[in-house]
């Protein structure tokens, strides 16, 4: 029977009842479920309306950016998420432990959503770096949790990670569907007032379900040192006070604009796995087997990049098109334009169990994982070369298309999403070092950060070409991404060991 892992730091492991509580899965994979579909729904519930407040009229709440500026500032809101992971995934490696990481970055989302409820753009700011600090260190230490309910070679891991993911787009399809219409029809601080509420009982979930995790102590796997945890708390509070100054002093000089800061965080999003990989190759921590893993992983690295800079423009340019030119009538029923988010989660909530259903069917003959995400990033591709089709031959901007031209392409997107997140989630927990476990997890949101990053400078494009041109060309990119990874799955398959 497969075991359940047990956490090298701290020992502690749920009871061996729970090993197949849930589906057939660990019990402690609903309590880290439960808190995903919270997260998800306060994180993607405000990511839905954040590009149209961004761009409604100041006189109707929103703070009055042009189409290519909103989808530009929400990206790199986006890349600092991702960015401040790679700390989030440090700190409970070193300091906090994974459960303590997830459970305070937690509290920072919930007070940041909090904060974007009061109707001042001042506050919209400190919810947001709020919300960065907080989903950095959640979301990969999230994920370490669910990696560690599992041993290596049990064959359940990546259902579970279809599982959990199809935990997560339940949030995914509930929020904009709430704060969607609490945006449309009360205001737009009313929306983000929901997802407040949605984290704060994502939080209370957690705690109560805390015994079922591994690795719930307060021990962090690779702890540091006390004279060196002394050294590293006085430099990350001097360094988050010098940046907090530095930056206002800039701001007030004049120096620091919002499209210098949001090409600054471009860079950052450039160099940071640069610099991470460089690390993790070079660090004595890494044994040469688990080096020899970290090669084929930076192709899957890459692809995930290429995937999810089409699947957040989900939440950006999609949003936009679909507010300003498709109909928000389906069969009679009129809705908000931020609604077709909803879409994308719902499609992964009802394919996520199906795919999961499949891997469990086929076994060890399931596609190799570098072969699932290589039709994941294609798919990204096709959904964005569907939405050139009906964009051409428009020469104005008051046309509109039929919903389903939309909702054709989320369910693209979807599929895509839950073939590529699933495995490469998966794949991350199997090859990541022993020593920098947590870390590796924020390694593969520095994709998403690259991944953003590159849209915010690419959605600035948005108001300059025809709709054709721009879904068309980075459709095709996207897709020649897919199908270089599909030619290398020979190497990968030989490299991957113990991914299969």
């Amino acid at each position: 029977m497969p075991r359940t892992t047990v956490d090298v730091a701290s020992g502690d492991k749920p009871s061996p009842e729970d090993d197949h509580a849930f589906f057939g899965q660990p019990k402690g994979l609903l309590t880290l479920s439960g808190l995903e579909v919270w997260e998800r729904f306060s994180f993607l519930g405000m990511q839905a309306i954040l590009v149209l407040y961004f761009a409604d009229t100041v006189a109707h709440g929103g703070l009055g950016m042009s189409a290519g500026t909103a989808a530009s500032v929400s990206a790199a809101y986006g890349t600092l998420v991702y960015l401040v992971s790679v700390a989030g995934g440090w700190l409970a490696d070193r300091i906090l432990g994974s459960y303590r990481a997830v459970l305070w970055g937690g509290v920072l989302i919930a007070c940041g959503h909090y904060a974007m409820a009061v109707p001042t753009a001042a506050m919209t700011w400190v919810g947001l770096g709020l919300i960065s600090a907080g989903t950095g260190l959640l979301k990969p230490n999230a994920a370490t949790l669910v990696g560690k309910l599992y041993a290596t070679d049990d064959d359940r891991r990546d259902a579970g990670f279809a599982l959990y993911y199809m935990a997560i787009n339940i949030g995914a399809f509930a929020g904009p569907l709430i704060t969607g219409w609490l945006g449309d029809h009360q205001g737009w601080h009313w929306g983000f007032s929901a997802a407040a509420i949605g984290m704060t009982f994502g939080l209370i979930q957690y705690v109560l379900g805390r015994r079922h995790l591994a690795g719930r102590r307060k021990a962090a796997a690779f702890a540091l040192a006390p004279d060196a945890l002394r050294r590293a708390v006085r430099l990350i509070v001097a360094g988050v006070v010098a940046v907090a100054v530095l930056a206002t002093a800039l701001a007030m000089a004049g120096l620091l604009t919002m499209a210098g800061f949001v090409d600054l965080l471009t860079l950052v999003s450039v160099i940071a796995p640069v610099v991470y990989f460089a690390v993790m190759f070079k660090s004595p921590r890494v044994t040469d087997g688990e080096r020899g893993r970290l090669r084929p992983y930076v192709v899957l690295f890459l692809a995930s990049t290429a995937f999810n800079f089409i699947l957040f423009q989900a939440y950006s340019t999609m949003m936009l098109l679909a507010a300003s030119n498709a109909e928000t009538t389906i069969l009679g029923f009129d809705f908000p334009a931020s609604w077709y988010a909803s879409a994308l989660g719902a499609f992964e909530v009802a394919l996520a169990p199906v795919v999961a259903a499949l891997w469990v069917r086929m076994g060890r003959g399931q596609p190799h994982a570098s072969n699932k995400i290589a039709i994941g990033v294609v798919l990204g591709g096709v959904s964005f070369l569907l939405m050139a089709l009906p964009t051409s031959g428009h020469a104005s901007d008051d046309y509109l298309m039929s919903a389903w031209w939309i909702v054709g392409s989320y369910l693209l997107l979807g599929l895509g999403d839950i073939l590529l997140e699933t495995s490469g989630m998966s794949a991350t927990s199997k090859l990541a070092p022993a020593a920098f476990s947590s870390q590796t997890m924020s390694l593969w949101m520095l994709s998403l950060a690259l991944a953003n990053g590159i849209q915010a400078q690419t959605v600035k494009l948005y108001d300059d070409i025809s709709k054709q041109a721009y879904f068309g060309v980075n459709g095709a990119i996207a897709v020649a991404a897919g199908l270089a990874v599909m030619a290398a799955a020979p190497w990968l398959r030989r490299t991957m060991h113990p991914v299969h």
